[in-house]
């Protein structure tokens, strides 16, 4: 005895469309998650457009006023907040290395800025051509001597490079810490936030010095709202698949139906069988 297909929209209930649906989920819940992490992205480049407008062109501050602790800095408030330095440069210069600049890779100028009462920050001078850590070349360009007054930017210590140490006057990142211990510097050290050269008086030769950053969210927020549009299509999809299965199987299912029918229909014109009668009068 045949038996009949699946009508209307039982197969939904089958391992197979389960697994399907079970995907959709995972799928989404992914999506969901991309979707809010270019959010937070989004987020994160619009607070550094309100840094820019808010500290780029600001007017200058003293340092112990912009930046209260040796340590800390609060990058939120102050990024980008010009500083009025003065005092006079001491030590030796530093470079840190493997830094893009405009003629390929090479090395960001440092050097500590002694101010008058005693404390210390160090100055970013600027881009310079030197890759390697083999030998600091000879040439570079040298800071004022004497008394110097200096227009920088703040930016907050980068972090430690995990696996990367300083070799020589070459540093991998521009910490702070790890700039005072290379310098030998031990109190009054500003750690936490180092300036960008702007300018400085009597002026000197500089490396290439930073331009001003983009005002740019970027594609953020085109790239989180394609992630829900992902959910969308692959929703429609899904539905548009149950759709045609669901056709498939009542259409087999209306199919079978009729040749029940007709098969009904043809016995009842021949009337009852042998096999039949046998049946009724075994049955009486």
């Amino acid at each position: 005895m045949t038996t009949a297909p699946q009508v209307g929209w039982s197969f939904l209930r089958t391992r197979r469309w389960i697994g399907y649906f079970a995907l959709l989920i995972v799928f989404s819940i992914a999506c969901v998650w991309l979707g809010n992490w270019q959010f937070e992205r989004r987020a994160e480049a619009r607070a550094e457009i309100a840094r820019i407008d808010n500290n780029y062109d600001a007017a200058p501050m003293t340092l112990s006023d912009a930046v209260p602790s040796f340590t800390d800095f609060d990058e939120d408030a102050r990024k980008w907040q010009p500083v009025e330095l003065r005092g006079q440069y001491v030590g030796e210069e530093y470079l840190a290395r493997n830094r893009p600049g405009v003629n390929g890779v090479g090395s960001n100028l440092l050097q500590a800025f002694e101010l008058d009462n005693g404390t210390v920050v160090f100055i970013d001078r600027g881009w310079v051509p030197v890759s390697g850590t083999d030998v600091v070349p000879e040439g570079l360009p040298a800071a004022p001597e004497g008394e110097t007054t200096v227009l920088a930017r703040l930016r907050a210590s980068e972090p430690e490079i995990p696996g990367r140490t300083s070799v020589g006057r070459f540093v991998p990142s521009i910490n702070g810490t790890e700039l005072a211990q290379v310098a030998g510097l031990e109190e009054d050290v500003y750690t936490g936030a180092y300036g960008q050269l702007i300018e400085e008086h009597p002026a000197a030769e500089t490396g290439v010095l930073a331009v001003r950053p983009e005002r740019d969210e970027g594609p953020h927020l085109s790239y989180a709202l394609q992630w829900y549009v992902f959910i969308l299509i692959a929703t429609i999809g899904l539905a548009y698949g149950a759709r045609q299965e669901f056709r498939s199987f009542n259409a087999e299912g209306e199919s079978v139906r009729r040749e029940d029918e007709r098969r009904a229909e043809r016995k009842r014109k021949r009337g009852p069988s042998d096999a039949d009668e046998e049946d009724a009068l075994l049955g009486s």
